[in-house]
């Protein structure tokens, strides 16, 4: 018959992670702005070997989940204005031109923050960029604050703590 330790039966406190306790950095975009956003996160392939009666399976390559945000859209700082900014890097709609990765890619922070707001997690997105963007609907019934909701790439994610 197993024991249990003294450790196992004790009561252990915790402080869990809050939802609504992050701010997210990006370079032209203020940090107020950013309502909600999605963690990052990946999936691996996977490799499968045949091998005689059976299969053996290995982690393959690891992609990055695209990142969902929503943000605020206000008049003064235009958030439509700050987003197109950042987009007209990649492609600029009027001439045609297409921007180099180097200007349109940018590493974006989402730091979690505890409950007196000391930094408790900081993701580093590396290499982000916008893959779409949505002004949303603008609506004679309803009083709703404007919002953009945009998808971001990125080339890898880094967990610093």
């Amino acid at each position: 018959m197993a024991v249990l330790s003294t450790n196992e039966m004790m009561f252990q406190a915790f402080e869990p992670k809050v939802k609504n306790r992050f701010i997210m950095h990006m370079n032209d975009i203020p940090a107020f702005m950013v309502k909600k956003v999605s963690a990052p996160g990946f999936e691996d392939g996977v490799i499968k070997l045949d091998h005689i009666n059976s299969y053996r399976k290995l982690r393959g390559k690891r992609e990055w989940k695209d990142m969902s945000m929503t943000l605020y859209n206000p008049i003064a700082p235009a958030g439509s204005q700050a987003v197109m900014e950042w987009a007209r890097t990649g492609y600029e709609s009027l001439t045609g031109r297409a921007g180099y990765a180097a200007d349109y890619k940018q590493d974006l922070t989402l730091n979690i923050l505890g409950p007196i707001g000391d930094v408790i997690g900081e993701w580093v997105i590396k290499g982000a960029f916008i893959k779409d963007m949505a002004e949303g609907d603008y609506d004679w019934s309803s009083a709703d604050a404007a919002e953009i909701t945009m998808t971001v790439a990125m080339d890898y994610c880094v967990l610093n703590f």
